[in-house]
Formats: C-alpha cells, structure tokens, sequence
C-alpha cells in the first residue's frame, strides 16, 4: 500500500471511531469534544435550522443525531414505490423519512460503514416500524447494491469525508437507473483551507477539512456521468456554526492558529441536484452515457 493509500485509510478509521462514539452516545461535536451534536443545541434545533420542519422529525429523535448540513429528501420529489439509496445513512432519519415518501411499495437502502450507527439504524426500523427499509455495511466506494436498481440517491454531509470521492459518485452513476436522480447535501470549499486546518483531524472528522474544491467536485460528477446539477442552496458553513456554535468554532481556529478571517466564506455547505443520463436509443455501448 503506497503511503498516500496508508493517510487514506487512517483518516476512514479516524472517521469510523468518530462516528461510533456518537452513535454509542459519547458524543463528540464537529469541532472537538463537545457535549452537542454539530452546529450546536438539539439535534432537532439543528436539523429545523437546516430545513426539516419540525412535524417531519417529531418521533425520529432516536434516528436524528443532528449531523447533517441540510435536508436533502424533500428535493428528491419521491413517489410511491420508488426504490431509494441514502449513501452514509448513520443513524437513519433521511432513510426514515424517504421512506414514508415511497410508502410500503417502495424500499429504501441506507449503507453505513460504521457498525455502532447500523446497529442503532436498525434498532429504530425496528422500534418505528418500517418494513421497507434496509441497512447495509459497506464503503460508498464499493456500493453493496447492484447495478440500475435505485431511481434516486441522497447524501447528507457524508461524501466530504471520504478520500476518493470520484470513486463515490462512479458507484452512484453505476446504481443509478438510466434517468435516475440524486440529491445531496455536503461540503465543498471556495478557496483554499490554511495548512493548520487542513492537518487536522477533528476539522477532518467534523466535515471542514476533507472537503474538495468546488470546481473539482463538480467535474468529478460530471465524469461519472451525472448532469444536469443544479445548486438549490449554499451557504457559508463555518460562519452558520459561528453563530450556532461560537465556542466549537472557536476552539478549532485557536487550536490552530488560524484566524476568522482566513477561512470566511470558503467553507460552503451545498444542496443539488442532478441526474444520471439516459441511454441514447440505439446506443449499445458503456460509453453512451459519458
């Protein structure tokens, strides 16, 4: 394993550790420990904050960690039956609430590398009673689905957190059906991050410092074969948990060394859409979708 491959490991396992403390309750913020989920308060005051209205999340509390950066399934304009992938599903609210959108004739796929957070998703299906779900462990770099099965994909603040997130959205295309859609909610950044920042690993963890430049994120869609993105919301993320969070932020930049002002607005949280291509009529080759 070449050394690159070696850091990129580490930082999936720092990430896997990270996430099975907060699923186990020993919850650590984005930032560094901390008592609250990310952004600060409840993690239903951080989930309204991003989008979900609070009638959607009444009775998931068990299934809300508060870890998203937006609220990516009412823009999937999901329809009965449809057959739904929700990639880094942690403790299950967008599979939850994607599956009441598909209703008992549907399915809804959440995959999660992370035992300790597919051992509590599985114990809230459970508990709330939904049948049409499913839990599986796997890397979003090898998508334990099979090929054209899914009529729409989400994400919610995970994708920046892995290595290879070309890899990422080739499995995405690969699950897709032909016309397929996905939205995701995720972090991109506008400019590059102090080195401070970029080393270290509860800013990595905590969604900042994994992220990949704007422009390159897109291009790696557009490689993979999905189109058609359009942006439905972008904020500046680090100046959000400024005023939800103060202290957290605060901790972060002091443990740094770095200021407010070399990282303001270069953090960016994201909600798009986009699709992967239909096949052109009598094209009969892998390459009619690129």
């Amino acid at each position: 394993m070449t050394s690159s491959a070696a850091n990129a490991e580490s930082r999936v396992a720092e990430v896997r550790e990270k996430y099975g403390k907060i699923a186990q309750g020993r919850v650590e913020g984005c930032c560094g420990p901390s008592p609250t989920p990310c952004g600060g308060g409840s993690a239903d005051a951080v989930s309204q904050s991003l989008g979900y209205s609070k009638t959607e999340i009444d009775g998931l509390a068990d299934a809300n960690l508060g870890l998203g950066c937006g609220a990516p399934i009412d823009h999937l304009k999901l329809q009965p039956g449809e057959h739904v992938l929700d990639l880094g599903s942690g403790a299950g609210i967008d599979v939850f609430l994607a599956a009441k959108r598909v209703g008992p004739d549907g399915r809804v796929i959440g995959v999660d590398m992370t035992p300790e957070m597919l051992h509590k998703a599985r114990a809230n299906a459970a508990k709330l009673g939904f049948s049409q779900v499913e839990f599986r462990e796997g890397r979003l770099e090898r998508l334990p689905v099979v090929d054209a099965s899914i009529d729409a994909a989400t994400s919610n603040c995970v994708i920046n957190l892995v290595p290879d997130k070309a890899a990422v959205f080739r499995e995405v295309a690969r699950v897709l059906k032909p016309g397929g859609r996905l939205v995701i909610s995720d972090i991109v950044l506008d400019g590059e991050l102090p080195p401070a920042i970029e080393k270290d690993v509860y800013a990595y963890v905590g969604c900042i410092s994994g992220a990949m430049q704007r422009p390159a994120y897109f291009a790696a869609l557009d490689a993979a074969g999905l189109r058609d993105v359009e942006v439905l919301k972008d904020i500046d993320y680090l100046g959000t948990m400024l005023d939800a969070a103060p202290d957290e932020v605060r901790e972060l930049l002091a443990r740094t060394g770095v200021s407010q002002d070399q990282v303001r607005g270069k953090v960016r949280s994201l909600t798009f859409r986009a699709s992967k291509r239909e096949t052109a009529q009598g094209c009969c080759g892998p390459t009619c979708c690129a």
